[in-house]
């Protein structure tokens, strides 16, 4: 059982199982395999915590950061991944503690409202949208929630609203989303608090750091989120027990055990598994950019997902009236375009669909900036993750959680084993 000041310090991550080796702590080398945000902050955290520990840091490819990654163009500025930050004491931490604060800021409170695209038009998501779904049928759900390995359709009944929900976080439909992984609190998964809820939310305010977020807020970094990922590998190659290797290929902990001379409980893996190819949902990324003249009529928001399967485009982020800082030239706008490999699409249908949903004119900038692969999470999912006896320390987005907050508070709480 976890004590309050730990509910305090994480909130309802605690809920979220970590996959660590029982003998981790007892490490004097440690090998991570896998530079992205989670490799890189877990790296940071323990050298900063024991300094005397040797840290390896892995990497296959020739840069850090793994999915996160910005995309520049002259002044069009657009994330490829994570685009900002929901808030949480963790992710705020760490922003001060690498000394970042003044890049980082409350995204634009004029940008709040989100929408779904039903049935060819535009309806905004409130407190109104579970009229939709009706009080009955979302208690029934929810009671239903309590027994575990449910899907986020089975809990939220209705279709369209909880399709949307699933596409905005993980691209894919409700029927095949775990409910627990994606919603712990909701649905009441593993460890409960100490005392209610609401109080400790009221106590983890006060532990903020830099800046208290207004309700509904979030926050993200000027010049986008690979600010945060160039900060953290310019801290560890600052650090004397850290070295950052490149160009290093493991199948799996137990090959990188044998190869690195290490025992297996010293193997943090924070790179993705070895699974199938049907294990992710696949999409590609656009930039579109529009003179603001052009684009007048379409109100300031944070974004629309778009659960029509026989439409082209999943998801709409209005990534220019998001952020506090600027990611498009001067009297422009600018959105990120996010079209699921599942809906077989070329550019040229994605353009068709911007005209019908978003403006009826070319944009002045059209671009695919990049492709992600995101982890499936199926029904059942959070169950299905073994906490005890762990061989070796798994982490990252297959394991933490499909936010940045979910891998920086499970970076710092690997850390404190130490």
């Amino acid at each position: 059982m976890h004590t309050l000041d730990e509910w305090v310090r994480y909130g309802d991550e605690i809920r979220r199982p970590l996959m660590i080796a029982d003998e981790l702590e007892k490490s004097s080398r440690v090998a991570i395999i896998g530079a992205g945000l989670s490799g890189l902050t877990i790296a940071y955290r323990i050298a900063k915590r024991r300094p005397d520990i040797e840290i390896e840091l892995h990497e296959k490819t020739e840069r850090v950061g793994g999915v996160i990654s910005t995309w520049k163009k002259g002044d069009w500025i657009c994330d490829i991944a994570v685009n900002a930050v929901r808030p949480h004491p963790a992710f705020w931490r760490l922003v001060e503690d690498l000394d970042i604060s003044d890049k980082f800021s409350q995204s634009n409170t004029n940008a709040k409202s989100r929408w779904i695209f039903l049935r060819g038009k535009q309806v905004r998501l409130s407190a109104k949208s579970i009229l939709r779904i009706g009080p009955i049928k979302l208690i029934s759900g929810i009671s239903k929630s309590r027994m575990g390995g449910k899907s986020v359709r089975e809990i939220i009944p209705h279709a369209l609203i909880s399709d949307a929900m699933t596409l905005g976080i993980v691209n894919d439909l409700s029927n095949n989303v775990d409910a627990d992984f994606l919603m712990p609190n909701l649905t009441k998964f593993g460890e409960n608090p100490p005392i209610k809820w609401s109080k400790i939310k009221k106590m983890m305010k006060s532990t903020y750091p830099i800046f208290m977020p207004t309700k509904g807020s979030v926050a993200s970094f000027s010049g986008g989120m690979q600010t945060l990922i160039d900060s953290l590998y310019e801290e560890l190659e600052e650090l004397e027990n850290v070295k950052v290797i490149f160009g290093s290929n493991f199948e799996d902990a137990t090959e990188a055990s044998k190869k690195l001379g290490l025992e297996k409980h010293s193997i943090i893996w924070a790179a993705p598994p070895k699974v199938g190819k049907n294990n992710f949902t696949e999409l590609k990324i656009y930039a579109v950019g529009y003179d603001s003249e052009q684009c007048q009529d379409i109100p300031v928001g944070y974004g629309t997902l778009i659960p029509n399967q026989s439409i082209s485009i999943s998801g709409i982020l209005h990534e220019s009236d998001v952020h506090s800082t600027n990611r498009a030239p001067p009297n422009h706008r600018l959105f990120r375009i996010m079209s699921p490999n599942s809906r077989g699409a070329s550019e040229v249908e994605v353009k068709e669909d911007l005209k019908k949903i978003l403006c009826k004119h070319d944009p002045v900038l059209f671009e695919c900036i990049g492709e992600r692969r995101i982890p499936k999470y199926p029904p059942g999912y959070m169950g299905s993750l073994e906490t005890g006896e762990a061989e070796y320390t798994r982490s990252g987005w297959f394991f933490s959680g499909v936010s940045v907050t979910h891998v920086v508070a499970e970076a710092e709480r690997i850390a404190e084993r130490f």
